[in-house]
């Protein structure tokens, strides 16, 4: 067998934890690597510096191995991560990261904009959030509404065991998916129990498909 290339293993060993982890490995100064999720994505581009208070700057400056929640005030989104660092010849290289969501805990409701105020809504009847022209629209069993979140920050808030992302434009509820359709290029759309037709993209549809189980 070949000798196989770092960003080549790094690629394969990726590819175990493609839907959920993304992964990053620096030198003691800058990225050299990066590879994300389908989850999550810090947009980490291999050259970018080592920021203060990042899960890779500590494990670097502590040359220890730190698993924590990193908040969003660095990337923008928060979450959590863990760094292992690396030696060569009793010196410090740098490290090797594993990027995961952070799931916020505790909290049930979506306060969503309606015509005469807010409206919290219980997550388990919202059917799916949609944006379009530049506003997060969120449509439940009885109401509809706007929220200022995107659909990225609303990944990190939503239970991932009801809410899954199908499209740059929609999260859906599983739960109130009716029926399940084959489109054209082996992608599909989402009957809802309101009528309502979702499509799933190419670039979520192995994914949706392997949380759906089919």
């Amino acid at each position: 067998m070949q000798k196989l290339s770092f960003p080549t293993l790094l690629d394969v060993i990726g590819e175990l934890f493609s839907d959920e982890i993304s992964i990053a490995v620096a030198n003691t100064e800058e990225y050299i690597y990066y590879r994300r999720s389908k989850r999550i994505d810090l947009k980490i581009k291999p050259g970018d510096p080592i920021k203060e208070g990042t899960i890779a700057y500590k494990a670097i400056t502590s040359g220890q191995k730190v698993s924590e929640f990193i908040n969003r005030d660095i990337y923008g989104i928060p979450y959590h991560g863990m760094a292992v660092p690396f030696h060569h010849n009793d010196k410090l290289e740098g490290c090797v990261l594993a990027i995961s969501p952070a799931y916020t805990e505790g909290k049930s409701v979506v306060t969503i904009k309606v015509s005469d105020g807010w409206k919290p809504i219980p997550f388990e009847v919202v059917r799916y959030l949609e944006t379009k022209e530049r506003k997060t629209h969120i449509f439940a069993e009885e109401y509809a509404g706007t929220h200022s979140n995107t659909l990225h920050e609303f990944e990190y808030i939503l239970p991932r065991e009801y809410f899954i992302r199908c499209h740059r434009s929609f999260i859906v509820n599983v739960n109130h998916i009716k029926q399940i359709y084959p489109d054209t290029h082996s992608t599909f759309y989402l009957e809802m129990n309101n009528g309502a037709r979702i499509p799933v993209s190419q670039s979520y549809s192995s994914y949706f498909r392997k949380l759906l189980g089919f």
